[in-house]
């Protein structure tokens, strides 16, 4: 049924002028005590303390049909907020961290494209696993679009047109894997190295993408650290440039979701650690 655009003509844009989300609205996906379901995340603190879910049917593309059943977010779990066909992501999108990573500047190693599969996405809370045989383990603390509908080719000027909203990643890397192998699909797309979450959030326009704080802190044998503090205003693509030059390398899907760069601060973490990426108006990602 969501797929079922993607003949012909339909492939095209469609200009609803405040794209395809809900307004303001929290989309999560949960586990409550009958099963899973989409949900909206109704009330309560920024960081979801206190809020409702209210279940809806199916899946989150158009307006939403409410079941009329609910739980406060206390009594469920949330999962990853959506099952992407693909995760998409931009690497050395901040100078600063393709300095810290790389040993180089970004003249030299501009923006690139690369793939995680879908089985390396788990939501909050859940665990990071690391095998044994990967032995540099960093997190990646982002800002993620989420599509909303399929399209081709997308002028950066009508990126909100495709867009159901924004959540948070972490593109967790394995670095000894990721200068062993040369490319990034084993470094970057192992199970469980892509947590997303809490929600996806579709007030597009309340998020400032041009001067957004990304921050990331990293829990070690009982200290708590801020090791990422930055914004997204040190993106050498903006989001509008990424959503124009993702799309004009592949079709993109409702669910897919973009990752938009890691800011500088990065750092190892291993078994026992606890990390959490925050972005204001995005709630917090905890794993």
């Amino acid at each position: 049924e969501i797929l079922s655009g993607l003949v012909g003509s339909e492939m095209c844009i469609r200009d609803r002028g405040n794209g395809v989300g809900y307004g303001n609205m929290r989309i999560a996906r949960i586990a409550h005590p009958e099963g899973m379901a989409f949900a909206i995340v109704e009330g309560g603190q920024p960081d979801g303390t206190g809020a409702t879910c209210r279940e809806i049917a199916g899946h989150p593309f158009g307006q939403p049909e409410f079941t009329g059943k609910s739980w406060p977010i206390e009594d469920v779990r949330l999962l990853a907020p959506i099952l992407p066909s693909k995760i998409i992501a931009v690497g050395r999108n901040y100078a600063d961290h393709v300095k810290e990573v790389f040993d180089k500047s970004a003249e030299h190693l501009p923006p690139t494209i690369f793939l995680k599969p879908p089985t390396a996405v788990v939501g909050p809370e859940a665990p990071i696993r690391i095998p044994e045989w990967a032995t540099r383990v960093e997190f990646e603390g982002e800002m993620a679009i989420v599509i909303g509908r399929p399209c081709k080719d997308v002028n950066r000027n009508n990126w909100k047109d495709v867009v159901l909203g924004f959540t948070i990643v972490n593109d967790v890397s394995s670095r000894d894997l990721q200068f062993q192998d040369g490319q990034w699909a084993r470094a970057k797309g192992l199970d469980s190295f892509c947590p997303l979450g809490p929600w996806i959030e579709t007030a597009v326009d309340s998020i400032d993408i041009d001067n957004q704080p990304i921050k990331a802190h990293l829990t070690h044998e009982g200290k708590t650290e801020t090791k990422q503090d930055s914004n997204s205003n040190q993106m050498i693509k903006s989001i509008p440039e990424i959503v124009e030059w993702v799309s004009s390398a592949f079709t993109l899907l409702p669910g897919d979701v973009i990752c938009t760069g890691s800011p500088p601060g990065t750092a190892e973490m291993v078994p026992g650690d606890r990390i959490e990426g925050g972005v204001p108006g995005l709630g917090k990602l905890a794993n």
